[in-house]
């Protein structure tokens, strides 16, 4: 697995086995619609655990049959490809209709896949039947549980197996800055990745991952350690974007959840679209620093400045809630402005460490506070002693204050944007919490 990454635990299994009653079971929630009717759950439907204080991340992917029509074909196709990005596996089978052809081939796809995983023979309903339901499964000679995910009998032992894998989760110190590259299929991810590791001063050395196909590659600049995740050149494996959507906001999500910095890349001929809102939303409800990259700067090379001024337009169109993103231009085929957009990594590697005195800082923020106090709070007047800083990466600042319930986000928004613009820290994610004071 991807080392400090999240492990990544698929259900699989034929269609109507309670793959997706499982998948509820272990998140708590009925994210993943049940139903008995076969082939429900097509999509890849993923969420985040937790058991006994360990993380991980739980996939229901949809029932694999050896049906011939083309949905069912493309399931089974994007299920088997998707089982190279995980973890382990849990493998369901429905001891009620007992053993089949479609769970043979299951245990087979298991197998090839060279993942550990565990056979949950469900639907065992009555508690007496737990020692003996196993019966005909065990000719695979493979861990097997077997239990009723809906009469909560004999889940322990499923808890029990996750937790062992948990456990043999290796995690290291965080090397180097981590930035990462998402967007839209198409952008230009993958070229702007080997145009960055292409150039001279960097030095290069690249490991796979099995987090949904990520490749981290560690490298030098200007005599500083990186990181860069890239989730590219997915897309063009898949025949149906149901499927592939899925997996691609699997592999966006967990990128943003690691990196300190994302650059989000837009197509410049096409520009900002909802579906790079929808990112941008992951980026800053993640707390994540993040540059917008807008690629195919060489197919407006004859009118640049007219192709600059209407592409940053349409962003201040679509990013209307986001004002002080930096911007950056750039050709992933031709390289053109992939020195300048590096700087301007560098330049937010060094904002995100900014580490502001207590004094500086209050003499700043007294000056804002006294010309735009914070609005009345009821009848009551909410009064601020002192701003601090607490941590980098991102800056985080507690304000201390007589009545904090009565500092509002409309306040606070207000306090961050000034902060921003004072030390210049466009595009890093800021967060002031306000505590009572004995002042």
């Amino acid at each position: 697995m991807t080392v400090g990454a999240n492990p990544i635990f698929a259900i699989i299994g034929r269609p109507n086995v309670g793959k997706s009653s499982l998948f509820n079971y272990l998140v708590e929630e009925r994210r993943s619609v049940v139903k008995n009717q076969p082939g429900v759950t097509r999509d890849l439907i993923y969420e985040e655990a937790e058991l006994w204080g360990k993380t991980y991340q739980v996939v229901d992917t949809g029932g694999i049959t050896d049906a011939l029509d083309e949905i069912s074909q493309n399931i089974r196709e994007h299920v088997i490809d998707f089982l190279k990005s995980v973890d382990y596996l849990l493998l369901v089978m429905d001891y009620k209709s007992g053993l089949c052809p479609e769970d043979r081939e299951m245990v087979r796809i298991a197998k090839e896949s060279g993942k550990p995983f565990l056979l949950v023979v469900n639907k065992v309903d009555k508690s007496h039947e737990l020692d003996i339901a196993g019966g005909e499964f065990y000719e695979f000679g493979v861990p097997l549980v077997s239990c009723s995910v809906e009469a909560r009998l004999g889940m322990d032992q499923v808890l029990e197996w996750i937790h062992e894998r948990l456990g043999e989760r290796v995690v290291t110190e965080k090397t180097g800055f981590v930035f990462s590259i998402v967007g839209k299929p198409n952008v230009g991810k993958s070229s702007l990745t080997n145009k960055l590791l292409g150039e001279k001063k960097m030095l290069v050395s690249s490991k796979a991952g099995t987090t949904v196909d990520a490749v981290d590659f560690a490298f030098q600049y200007n005599g500083q350690d990186y990181r860069l995740i890239d989730t590219a050149g997915l897309r063009s494996r898949a025949k149906r974007t149901d499927h592939i959507e899925a997996i691609s906001a699997f592999k966006t999500q967990d990128s943003i959840e690691r990196s300190d910095l994302v650059l989000l890349m837009i197509d410049g001929v096409q520009g900002p679209s909802d579906q790079d809102t929808k990112i941008l939303q992951q980026i800053t409800d993640a707390q994540k620093a993040v540059i917008l990259v807008v690629n195919k700067l060489d197919l407006g090379e004859d009118q640049i400045e007219e192709f600059r001024k209407t592409t940053r337009e349409k962003i201040a169109r679509e990013f209307h809630f986001y004002t002080d993103i930096p911007l950056c231009f750039i050709s992933a085929k031709t390289g053109k402005g992939i020195k300048d957009l590096f700087a301007k990594v560098e330049e937010v590697r060094s904002k995100l460490s900014v580490r502001i005195s207590t004094n500086e800082l209050n003499e700043f923020f007294m000056d804002v506070i006294r010309k735009a106090p914070a609005p009345v709070w009821g009848f009551k007047d909410v009064k601020f002693y002192y701003l601090t800083q607490t941590r980098q990466s991102p800056p985080s600042f507690i304000a201390f204050a007589n009545h904090p319930d009565g500092v509002d986000n409309a306040y606070r928004r207000f306090l961050i944007k000034r902060i921003k613009e004072r030390w210049g820290l466009e595009g890093i994610p800021i967060r002031i919490f306000v505590m009572k004071s004995r002042g």
